[in-house]
């Protein structure tokens, strides 16, 4: 009896595995194309009737990802600030942590820093920054003094170098490079062109894919792009973005969640740098929660910069 029972068990697992392999083997990745461009969707988004026209423009035309740091303007938040700059061989330069807690009220914001810890020359004698990551980290999270009448308007504040010079100039360019990854950026030697993903030339050096997954407890589509596994020696040299992915949450489509790794040497400006951005709603406002960074960046004309920084926001407050 248990030898007979034990041959009908045996009969239904191979049943199930064999039926298991047959389905799976029917899951395919379908490629659609969409203003010249392959797009290549997981069965999960096809079956869903995902509207790629539709998404593709909304990835194009995002302005949430901007905005939500533009929010940081008019919001009460806290902020845990850890800042590494390194050497070639990886060793501590200076360093920044703190805890900060910036004040809005009555259209204008103040910052009070409740706990610092400085090592090497983060500092120069005047208490500005030594290096430029810094200064751009503290342009992101950081208030000085009273500021007053600004917005989290984000029409018509496109980026521009026009009237920018110097360490201005190459701010508004890595600005850009940060919150409009895949854009033309305007007045960067060799590279300026290279990162617009869109425009036909450069998009089919990459291979872009759309899914669904769950990012940190939401349902999302994802979106990633990557460079062509088969791109030649002379195509390669054409890349700047080596890794994108983009979590949009499935109901309101907006942008909770990015990652990615952008590389070039031009000679006049080379940079290898890596990104994490996760975003949260409060409220009816979107906001970072974190920031993670890590690379180096080298101008002409600049030291160069090595460094690795988290921003960790939170206790926000309107």
């Amino acid at each position: 009896m248990m030898k007979h029972i034990f041959l009908i068990l045996l009969q239904a697992v191979i049943f199930i595995t064999a039926f298991s392999q047959d389905t799976s083997s029917n899951v395919h990745d379908t490629t659609v194309i969409y203003k010249n461009q392959a797009f290549t969707l997981s069965d999960v988004v096809v079956r869903n009737n995902f509207n790629v026209p539709a998404f593709i423009e909304l990835v194009k035309n995002d302005t949430t990802f901007y905005k939500a740091f533009r929010n940081l303007r008019v919001l009460s938040f806290s902020s845990y600030n850890n800042i590494l700059l390194k050497d070639k061989k990886g060793n501590e330069k200076a360093s920044l942590l703190s805890t900060t807690r910036q004040n809005y009220a009555n259209d204008c914001r103040t910052m009070e820093t409740t706990e610092e810890k400085v090592s090497g020359d983060f500092y120069d004698k005047n208490h500005h920054y030594n290096y430029t990551t810094a200064d751009m980290y503290a342009s992101l999270f950081f208030t000085r003094g009273e500021v007053c009448g600004e917005t989290n308007i984000v029409k018509g504040r496109e980026f521009s170098v026009k009237g920018k010079s110097g360490t201005e100039k190459h701010k508004e360019q890595l600005k850009q490079l940060f919150f409009n990854p895949g854009t033309k950026i305007p007045g960067l030697p060799f590279i300026g062109n290279k990162v617009a993903l869109f425009d036909e030339d450069v998009s089919k050096l990459y291979d872009f894919k759309i899914d669904k997954q769950e990012y940190y407890g939401q349902t999302c589509y994802i979106f990633t792009i990557k460079p062509r596994v088969n791109l030649s020696s002379g195509e390669k040299n054409d890349i700047v973005i080596d890794e994108m992915s983009t979590w949009f949450n499935a109901k309101s489509l907006e942008i909770i969640g990015r990652n990615y790794s952008l590389s070039y040497k031009a000679g006049v400006f080379d940079f290898d740098v890596s990104m994490e951005v996760q975003l949260e709603k409060i409220g009816e406002l979107l906001v970072p929660k974190v920031l993670r960074y890590n690379g180096y960046w080298d101008v002409v004309f600049k030291k160069e910069e090595r460094a690795a920084f988290t921003a960790t926001l939170f206790d926000f407050k309107r």
